[in-house]
């Protein structure tokens, strides 16, 4: 998908409806998302937040969607903040029992005889998505309640979280338990990753995490320019003979001193056989290139206070 399609798109999708389309910056910007959504064939919901001026942009922005494993990223940031508070020891070791063990394990498999500290836990959970390590730190921070009271401590008031995996992971359209909607989750990663959140040091140390996750390498990440640094947390879900739930959340920060830019992509792909994975790893890419766009100063968009 090149600037010939989205421009000749735009313009068809205005045409189409009868109605002037929006030719402001964020206008045309919405539009491209929209012809994302469209060529995907599913549904796409999509926060890009300039951590700078304030300014975003999206579509299906306050729609809700499951979290699959991108509450991890937030689990860790819970452990980062306590052990900066010192109101827990992040270096407390913890066991646990294969009853304890699910599916996917890469870590927690390979460390059941020995055990693993928090901030091990931490880390593993942020990137390899390992199940079982989130179970561990969610139960040691106080289960799904505590995480949800920590976004709302941040100013969150949309995202929860009520199960642990793997149960979790089933929330169909109509579901609320642990939903979030893309315009939440963009500012709480901002506040998390550029705002007071956390001390400097665990700020920086959570970015790396973020940065070191290859799950997402294919995602939004495989959209954006070379040159450009970025960090993220996945999730994908979906039962046999259901739609699939791809998720990426993160930041991009460009090389030529464009502000730094939050997104929460969720794309809800319909069942269409093997090729859903592959639809929906596109779709994400494709709102990689709009970040560019979104983040380019000479865009000429205007400019409001600073959020976080």
């Amino acid at each position: 998908m090149d600037r010939r399609f989205f421009i000749g798109g735009t313009l068809a999708l205005g045409a189409g409806a009868c109605i002037p389309p929006d030719q402001s910056p964020i206008g045309r910007l919405a539009a491209e998302l929209r012809i994302i959504e469209a060529a995907g064939n599913g549904t796409l919901g999509v926060e890009l937040y300039n951590t700078v001026t304030g300014l975003s942009v999206g579509i299906n922005r306050s729609m809700r969607f499951g979290h699959a494993s991108s509450f991890k990223f937030s689990l860790a940031a819970l452990l980062l903040a306590r052990a900066a508070a010192g109101t827990i020891d992040a270096d407390k070791r913890v066991t646990w029992t294969e009853a304890e063990m699910l599916e996917y394990a890469p870590f927690t498999r390979e460390r059941i005889a020995t055990g693993a500290t928090l901030r091990e836990l931490a880390e593993a959970t942020q990137t390899t998505s390992d199940n079982p390590a989130a179970n561990i730190l969610l139960r040691e921070l106080g289960g799904p309640a505590a995480l949800t009271a920590f976004w709302r401590s941040i100013g969150d008031d949309v995202s929860r979280v009520d199960r642990y995996e793997p149960e979790m992971n089933i929330v169909p359209p109509a579901e609320f338990r642990d939903t979030t909607t893309p315009a939440a989750m963009a500012r709480t990663v901002a506040a998390i990753i550029y705002g007071n959140v956390l001390p400097e040091a665990e700020r920086t140390m959570l970015k790396g995490w973020m940065v070191a996750t290859e799950t997402g390498l294919k995602r939004v990440r495989a959209g954006l320019p070379e040159g450009w640094v970025a960090g993220d947390k996945t999730g994908t879900s979906g039962l046999i003979g259901t739609d699939g739930n791809y998720i990426d959340i993160g930041f991009a920060e460009g090389p030529k001193g464009e502000p730094p830019i939050t997104f929460a992509c969720y794309f809800r792909a319909r069942q269409a056989g093997d090729d859903m994975q592959a639809r929906a790893q596109l779709t994400l890419s494709r709102v990689g290139r709009v970040i560019k766009e979104f983040a380019e100063p000479e865009r000429g968009l205007p400019l409001v206070g600073k959020l976080y």
